[in-house]
């Protein structure tokens, strides 16, 4: 895919070359309100992030609208302590990065979604978005928008920098299960997506079903409880085991999950820590159980979509773990031995930069702004109701899409590079 139309702005300001470079970054696309500052260099000056577990655990998961109006409460006073921990000023930036997609269409204002649907990249005017144009208009910056998926891939590069393209990318998360051949900035070849749910929704709703505390969300509380627990107890199906692609499932898991505490007379009204021994025990039991089958899943996907990517690009020698899931030990520890048997080596991101973040926002927009890929400043006194649309966004939008793999011309080892389908 040619990168020539991108939006190419050129900002003179020659204190700032592409080695020497200072970005914001702003995430609030989902439940937490992030803010960064990072050198091109790969140093992270700051990071800041509030939090709204507590609005997790009052609603059993995330509220759109309560987490609009979290996010509006918090982020003057996030970005501030950002640029004041990195002991910058707004002048001393070289432009303002911010996650204009997906994520929660109330908290993004995207364009013809639901109230709470995961919102697709398109034209958003969210908090975080107003924020951003609000700095680079009154400071003069220039503005990168941000996919927020594409951005939990390219921040592996920040820690690994020997990380080049080709690599491959798994993309784990509450709203996300993706499989990703990263072949170039701005291009993707998609081999493998959830079909319902992403693992990181059974991890929160499984955590729900068993009374667990979801302050720190369902998979911490998993993984932990789980360590207690037999998982070979309970016999869960393992997803999609006649289906041979690279896709996921995990709603029958969900399901499964489900019967199992019925089974066993569980009431999540009663929390993990006032359950009885062997309420505790079946318990554990359950979470270990769920935890092996739902990572088995993710294994069996992995191992075939190394195969597939091998065959287009035999250099890869990098396989990418992100996104909030991530942060798990048990998957981490599961999936190096996969790709370890593949030969390739696994790379993943601290937890901190696993989980929605700032750093993984302005470092993406260090890697498009090098390569001229910002749009020019906004009006000083832009309308806050303005809706962002990048600058030439039918190629911006075109150039950043991920390719559908036409998997059923998969199953012979040779078949030249698909051409795919936009989405």
């Amino acid at each position: 895919m040619s990168n020539s139309n991108f939006p190419k702005t050129l900002i003179q300001n020659p204190s700032k070359s592409a080695d020497d470079l200072v970005i914001l970054g702003i995430e609030t696309s989902c439940d937490d309100t992030a803010a960064a500052v990072v050198r091109s260099s790969g140093e992270i000056l700051s990071q800041v992030v509030s939090s709204q577990a507590d609005l997790l655990a009052r609603y059993g998961g995330v509220a759109p609208k309560m987490a609009e109006e979290a996010h509006a409460q918090v982020i003057d006073r996030v970005v501030q302590e950002a640029l004041d921990k990195a002991n910058v000023k707004e002048l001393d930036l070289s432009a303002v990065a911010v996650t204009i997609g997906p994520g929660l269409s109330l908290c993004l204002r995207g364009l013809d979604t639901g109230e709470n649907s995961i919102d697709r990249l398109s034209n958003s005017r969210g908090i975080g978005v107003q924020k951003a144009r609000k700095i680079a208009g009154t400071f003069n910056l220039p503005i990168v928008g941000i996919h927020h998926m594409e951005a939990h891939a390219l921040v592996a590069r920040l820690i690994e920098r020997e990380l080049q393209f080709p690599f491959m990318v798994l993309l784990i998360s509450g709203g996300h299960n993706l499989l990703i051949l990263a072949c170039d900035l701005g291009q993707y070849l998609q081999l493998g997506t959830t079909i319902d749910d992403a693992i990181g929704e059974a991890y929160d709703k499984t955590a729900k079903w068993l009374g667990l505390d979801l302050r720190r969300s369902g998979g911490p509380a998993i993984e932990e409880l789980a360590r207690e627990g037999d998982p070979e107890s309970v016999k869960f199906a393992v997803p999609m085991k006649q289906h041979k692609d690279c896709n996921f499932s995990y709603a029958g898991l969900k399901t499964q999950v489900r019967l199992a505490i019925e089974s066993k007379n569980i009431n999540a009204e009663i929390p993990i820590s006032s359950a009885s021994s062997e309420d505790r025990s079946s318990r554990a039991n359950i979470a270990a159980s769920f935890q092996r089958v739902a990572v088995l899943h993710l294994e069996e996907r992995c191992e075939r979509a190394i195969g597939w990517a091998l065959e287009i690009e035999p250099s890869i020698k990098y396989f990418v773990v992100s996104g909030g899931v991530a942060s798990n030990q048990y998957v981490r520890a599961r999936l190096n031995q996969v790709v370890k048997k593949n030969g390739l080596e696994l790379v993943c991101p601290p937890p901190s930069l696993c989980t929605d973040n700032g750093v993984m926002v302005a470092w993406t927009g260090i890697e498009h702004f090098r390569v001229g890929r910002f749009d020019p400043p906004p009006p000083a006194d832009e309308a806050e109701d303005t809706i962002f649309s990048p600058v030439n966004e039918e190629a911006w939008t075109s150039s950043m899409s991920i390719w559908i793999m036409n998997i059923g011309n998969l199953a012979s080892s040779n078949f030249s590079r698909p051409s795919g389908e936009m989405v």
